[in-house]
């Protein structure tokens, strides 16, 4: 059945650019964990970190390429081990890298959006237990505080941490990601209570260190999770799932609600240590519960004859608005959507998917819930973790071995909306009904 697109404006003062991570897109040396993994051989047809998009050659060519979408706001990343190559040994040629990048974005009046950490750790923090040593609290901190003396001048928005959850599952639950210990669940609450608190502690050291005020959140990984039927085993696994993949990380870093089983290591009171949420939405899960103690979140299936991405995600437009909708709900602060995108290696939906998403947003801003940003997921093609390098995520394709980028027709379809902010019978005769 054919769809039905109809014209509709965004919200007035929805700000919209796109999100990249540092280790995804800067190649070169990166001595930190994914450039060993890579060496390892665990990169699917054993890609390699090291070659990435070469963005730290093409700083300015990159920028032009935002300009190019008519982006209002950049989320970037930092690689933490070019900043502190050594534990308390900071590289002035290093923040000077990221300070020359947020000069041009500044004067092409791009607001950045800087994300501290995004699954990416120095090799001598990552031997010494990485996130599961107590001592990474006040690493982070001590690297925070640095890269705010350095950059604060020129950034008024920050994310410490991007998606823990995904980090840790993947890393101590399934691992599939370093430091790949496989049902390690000790570590996983050991890492997450440090993360939290790493997070708490850095909100107000972030606030106190700025002279203008700014904006401090965390980027989480959200996802639907509905059941597959109506036993009781089903609904349980959902509630678990939820709890240990996203309500736990959520209430702690967004209110200091610490729920079973984490430990509140700094036994921090309850308050607010977020100045947004940051969603990255991308997909949901059908679960059917089992009745097995080595899989006590169940099985994660998808819905008969849904639209599916690449790489097997479901695309799920109504999640976001549902997500949205219980985030507000339970937090009463602004949104923005950090994250949004979908694998489509020839552009053959892209277009239909960010319209969906869209749509599905300035509906959920007119039913009262305060959506500001929307990034989407990404600028151009990029080494996607253990994927490498065949998801792809572009408004632009990235030829890898030339480096040339060239923009996609759902890149031209979203630069036109952000110019325009809305959708209107022109754009969708062009773009989604040829």
């Amino acid at each position: 059945m054919k769809h039905k697109y109809k014209a509709f404006d965004l919200p007035e003062n929805l700000m919209m650019g796109v999100a990249t991570a540092a280790t995804q897109i800067e190649g070169g040396y990166q001595d930190n964990n994914w450039y060993r993994w890579s060496e390892m051989g665990n990169i699917e047809n054993k890609d390699h970190v090291k070659i990435a998009c070469d963005h730290l050659n093409r700083i300015e060519t990159d920028t032009e390429l935002l300009s190019q979408l008519h982006c209002d706001t950049y989320r970037l990343g930092l690689e933490w081990c070019r900043i502190e190559p050594k534990e308390g040994e900071f590289s002035q040629s290093g923040i000077n890298l990221y300070r020359k990048e947020l000069e041009l974005l500044r004067e092409k009046g791009i607001r950045p959006l800087v994300t501290l950490w995004h699954f990416s750790n120095p090799l001598w923090m990552e031997d010494d237990g990485a996130w599961t040593n107590p001592k990474s609290i006040d690493r982070f901190l001590n690297y925070a505080k640095f890269v705010v003396q350095e950059l604060g001048d020129l950034v008024s928005d920050w994310i410490t941490f991007n998606e823990p959850n995904v980090y840790l599952t993947f890393g101590y639950f399934e691992g599939s990601w370093p430091p790949g210990k496989k049902g390690d669940i000790k570590s996983y609450f050991k890492a997450a209570s440090h993360i939290i608190a790493a997070h708490l502690k850095a909100y107000p050291l972030l606030h106190k260190m700025s002279t203008e005020k700014i904006k401090v959140g965390v980027a989480h990984h959200l996802r639907i999770f509905d059941p597959y039927d109506s036993r009781w085993i089903t609904k349980k696994s959902i509630q678990l799932i939820d709890r240990l993949f996203q309500r736990m990380f959520l209430d702690a870093m967004t209110v200091g609600k610490f729920l079973w089983p984490l430990k509140n290591v700094l036994k921090a009171e309850i308050g607010t240590y977020v100045d947004f949420v940051g969603i990255n939405y991308y997909s949901r899960d059908i679960i059917k519960g089992v009745f097995n103690l080595s899989t006590l979140l169940g099985e994660r299936l998808l819905k008969d004859g849904a639209d599916t991405n690449d790489l097997e995600w479901e695309i799920y437009p109504e999640g976001l608005s549902r997500i949205c909708h219980e985030i507000y709900e339970a937090y009463q602060l602004p949104i923005y959507i950090t994250e949004n995108g979908t694998c489509d290696s020839k552009d053959e939906f892209r277009s239909k998917f960010i319209y969906d998403h869209l749509k599905a947003l300035s509906q959920t801003v007119s039913e009262g819930v305060p959506i500001e940003r929307y990034y989407h997921w990404t600028l151009c093609d990029n080494f996607e973790w253990v994927e490498g390098y065949n998801a792809r995520f572009g408004l632009f394709h990235n030829d890898f071995e030339t480096q040339k980028r060239s923009i996609r027709k759902s890149g031209s379809f979203y630069s036109e909306i952000s110019k325009n902010k809305k959708i209107d019978l022109d754009l969708i005769k062009r773009y989604l009904d040829s």
